[in-house]
């Protein structure tokens, strides 16, 4: 189900480390409460995946994270840097070191500007020269696989919404990043460019030694690119976890029941399982206890009436649950090698589109 802890954080090596995170919005209608203490911890050289239904706080905490939408508390750790504390000029300093790419890609960039000038808006910003701008232009442009003497004076009308992801991407690279997180870089392209940029991302993580936040509410994408799953539903963590313990064996009834929810070709009405019942309660006035007994099959009073807290159901794996799902128990020291390895999605070949 859904609820608070911090049983799954795994130490100071962390690159980055965000603690009991809480983001409100207050509207006429009341409080939204779109994060509600939510704890995780990105390792250097590590894809942490964040998966859920739309409006379960996702994207707010990508956002969070860059100070881009208001902390109203907990604790957000870079290098260990407090990031809550910084003031607006140093915290716009340190974005050079976190980047950002949008889930429009067409959108995200100034329609106005030409590719050579989108990519280089943050060395711009931060003082650099024309010629250190010109170069970074023509490296970052080559590392996304555009050409620089082809795309430079184009305009984002002129791009596919591949190429405009590309730009986006490259705007991140120029100024040199360790984090990278990206809010649903591929879910307004069509599929088989979904899988190009895909590749992008992983070759660029390799190549330059990034840190990624992958933000997607397509589970297969999750699972392709990730090293650690974190399940959310309605601001809350549901359960966290390597792919192949979470997809192999889901502890959490909504992590099942998301799985459940994916179209499988070998099943008779295309699902695997039942269909998630019931709809999303609203942020204004969640549900008291676990947010998800709502719409829980194993929901009982006390899920009414306490918050489940994050425990491990077995090494590495953690659920918020009063009631979770049985998973193996896997000998100590093996890791995931007992769990079978899920098949990633079909890759083709790679383009510029």
């Amino acid at each position: 189900m859904a609820g608070s802890g911090v049983a799954h954080l795994r130490g100071d090596e962390a690159l980055l480390r965000v603690e009991d995170l809480v983001v409100e919005y207050r509207t006429s209608a009341g409080v939204v409460q779109a994060v509600s203490k939510v704890s995780f911890d990105v390792l250097p050289g590590e894809t942490l995946g964040i998966v859920g239904e739309s409006g379960c706080g996702k994207s707010t905490t990508g956002r969070a994270v860059l100070r881009l939408d208001t902390v109203t508390s907990g604790r957000i750790r870079f290098r260990e840097r407090a990031i809550e504390d910084l003031d607006e000029r140093e915290m716009r300093a340190l974005r050079r070191e976190m980047q950002m790419i949008f889930q429009d890609p067409v959108g995200s960039l100034n329609p106005r500007r030409p590719v050579r000038e989108l990519v280089v808006e943050g060395l711009d910003i931060a003082g650099a020269s024309r010629k250190e701008q010109e170069a970074a232009a023509g490296r970052v442009l080559a590392a996304v696989g555009l050409s620089d003497e082809r795309f430079r004076d184009l305009l984002p009308r002129r791009l596919s919404g591949g190429q405009a992801q590309r730009v986006a991407i490259a705007r991140a690279l120029a100024v040199e990043p360790q984090l990278l997180i990206c809010d649903e870089p591929v879910s307004a392209l069509d599929v088989s460019v979904q899988a190009q940029i895909l590749n992008l991302v992983e070759d660029l993580k390799r190549d330059l030694g990034l840190t990624v936040v992958f933000i997607a509410h397509d589970l297969n994408v999750v699972r392709t690119v990730s090293d650690r799953v974190l399940v959310m539903y309605l601001g809350k963590l549901c359960e966290f976890g390597t792919p192949e313990a979470v997809y192999a064996y889901p502890a959490h009834p909504y992590t099942r029941a998301l799985l459940d929810s994916v179209p499988q070709p070998d099943a008779v009405d295309g699902f695997s399982g039942p269909a998630l019942e019931g709809d999303l309660p609203s942020p204004l006035s969640p549900p008291t206890g676990c947010r998800f007994r709502t719409r829980c099959p194993r929901a009982d009073e006390l899920c009414a009436s306490e918050e489940p807290q994050v425990a491990e159901v077995r090494p590495g794996q953690f659920a918020a649950c009063h009631h979770p799902l049985p998973v193996p128990e896997v000998p100590t020291g093996s890791g995931d090698a007992a769990l079978p390895i899920p098949v990633p999605v079909p890759v083709p070949a790679r383009s510029t589109a």
